[in-house]
């Protein structure tokens, strides 16, 4: 079992990668540790969080894939139709872009600090975004 640490603004979490259910997306974004960015509020998926990461699409399998992540799931979108992007559900989600839905791979979700997600939701829709850090716990 992989844990990783989250510092997202003034919060921190505690995660759990998804190898068995999403064993290439955990080891491409393992090679991409310790992975620091910005993270923002979401545009058309709901109650949620995402890290853009540009036009250039990650070669990487559909796996355990959803529209539909729950609170504290983090989902990897590889690109094709729409960017490429990491989104984190802090409430509902459904994932779409303007061109409609989406469905990006479960690869990692929240273990603890669940309680603090709204407050870091809230805090990029009406503060913009907050800088976010993931490495190995």
């Amino acid at each position: 079992m992989s844990n990783l640490k989250i510092i997202a603004g003034p919060f921190t979490f505690l995660g759990r990668l998804e190898a068995e259910s999403a064993p290439r997306t955990c080891d491409y974004f393992k090679s991409c540790l310790p992975y620091s960015e910005r993270i923002i509020h979401v545009r058309w998926s709901g109650e949620g969080c995402w890290i853009p990461l540009g036009d250039e699409a990650i070669d990487l399998p559909v796996e355990n894939a959803t529209s539909y992540p729950a609170p504290g799931q983090f989902i990897f979108y590889p690109g094709g139709f729409s960017e490429t992007e990491i989104l984190l559900a802090y409430g509902g989600v459904r994932f779409a872009s303007k061109l409609g839905q989406l469905a990006g791979n479960h690869f990692l979700s929240i273990t603890e600090g669940l309680d603090q997600l709204a407050q870091l939701g809230r805090l990029a829709l009406w503060e913009g975004a907050q800088d976010i850090r993931f490495e190995m716990a």
